[in-house]
C-alpha cells in the first residue's frame, strides 16, 4: 500500500469523473460502477465495503475522500463508519455528521441502500450524536414527498434538516418542528449554522455534495441548490479544528445503466446520466476539477492536526 498523509485526498476512482489532484491516492474501481452506481442491495454493498477496507489506508491516515458522481454519495456510510473505527468514537464520545447537500439523503429505498437513503443509516448509528443536512432546497422534504422520507431518525434527534425555499409546514403536524430549520435565504441559514458550530464544537465528519451549489458555482446532472462557494467556505472554516474525516461527491459522468430497473429508478428521480461526451460534459467537468481543488485545500486547513 503506497504512504499516505492526514492531508493526501483519496480518489474513489469509479466513474472517471474525478480529475487529478496535487499528492492524491488513486484506487482503480471502475469495475464497480454499474452494480454501485445510485444504488445496490446490501450484499452488494457489503462486497464492495470489504474491497474499501482491503484498499483504502486507514482513515486517520489521509484527508479527504472524492467519490465522482452524486451517484455514489451512499459510498459515506462506510467511510463515516471506518472514521468512527479509527477514532474510537463511541456513544459516550460520538461523531457529528455534517452533509451539505440539496437533497435530505433519508428517502425510502426497499432495495437495499442508494444515494437518496443512506443517511437514515448514519443518523441511528450508536456513535453518530446527529446528522445535520445542509442548504437543501429540493422538494423532497415538502408536503408532497413527506411519507418518502424516513421519520425515525428525526423523531429521534439524530436528524436535522436546514432548508430555504421549501414548505415544510408538515413537520409540524407531526410534531417534528425542532428537527427543521428553515430559513428565507441561504446566507441567514449559513450565519445560524456557523454560530452553532462554533458554539457547540465536536469531532466532525463533513460531506459534501457539490448538488447543493448554485448552477453559478459548478453544474451538475442534479438539481442543484443555492449555496455559494464562498457560504460554503465560512461553514467550513467554522468546523476549524473539528473535521476529522471528509469527502467530496456531486462530480458529472456520462453512464447509461445496463440494468432497466436503475435506468427507471434514475429516470423517476429526473436525474441525466447519459450526457454528452463533448463540449458540454467536457467543460462542466473542468469546473468541478478547479472546485474540487479549492475544496480540498480549504477542508485540509480546517482540519484537525
Amino acid at each position: 500500500m503506497e504512504r499516505t498523509t492526514m492531508t493526501q485526498p483519496v480518489v474513489l476512482d469509479v466513474d472517471g469523473s474525478v480529475g487529478p489532484l496535487a499528492g492524491e491516492l488513486r484506487l482503480p474501481l471502475t469495475d464497480w460502477q454499474e452494480r454501485v452506481r445510485f444504488g445496490c442491495t446490501l450484499r452488494q454493498f457489503q462486497a464492495f465495503r470489504e474491497v474499501l477496507a482491503q484498499r483504502l489506508p486507514p482513515a486517520a491516515e489521509h484527508g479527504t475522500v472524492l467519490m465522482g458522481s452524486g451517484d455514489f454519495h451512499h459510498l459515506s456510510w462506510p467511510l463515516i463508519e471506518r472514521s468512527i473505527a479509527a477514532h474510537g468514537f463511541d456513544a459516550a464520545a460520538p461523531l457529528r455528521v455534517v452533509v451539505l447537500d440539496n437533497h435530505p439523503d433519508n428517502m425510502r429505498f426497499p432495495w437495499g441502500v442508494h444515494c437518496g437513503s443512506w443517511v437514515r443509516r448514519v443518523a441511528l448509528h450508536p456513535a453518530v450524536s446527529h446528522v445535520h443536512v445542509v442548504g437543501i432546497t429540493s422538494s423532497d422534504i415538502g408536503g408532497g414527498h413527506a411519507w418518502e422520507n424516513y421519520l425515525t431518525p428525526l423523531q429521534r434527534g439524530r436528524l436535522s434538516y436546514w432548508s430555504c425555499g421549501v414548505d415544510t409546514g408538515w413537520s409540524r403536524r407531526l410534531g417534528l418542528q425542532s428537527a427543521f430549520h428553515h430559513f428565507a435565504s441561504l446566507e441567514a441559514l449559513t450565519a445560524a449554522l456557523s454560530h452553532q458550530l462554533r458554539q457547540q464544537p465536536q469531532p466532525t465528519y463533513l460531506s459534501i455534495d457539490k448538488d447543493v451549489f448554485a448552477t453559478s458555482v459548478v453544474r451538475t446532472n442534479w438539481d442543484q441548490g443555492q449555496m455559494l462557494e464562498e457560504q460554503a467556505q465560512r461553514i467550513i472554516a467554522a468546523l476549524s479544528g473539528q473535521i476529522v474525516g471528509s469527502d467530496i461527491t456531486g462530480d458529472v459522468s456520462s453512464y447509461r445503466y445496463r440494468s432497466w430497473w436503475k435506468r427507471w429508478l434514475s429516470a423517476q428521480d429526473g436525474q441525466d446520466t447519459d450526457l454528452d461526451a463533448a463540449a458540454p460534459l467536457s467543460a462542466w467537468q473542468a469546473g468541478q476539477h478547479a472546485l474540487n481543488t479549492r475544496l480540498v485545500a480549504q477542508i485540509g486547513r480546517h482540519s484537525t492536526p
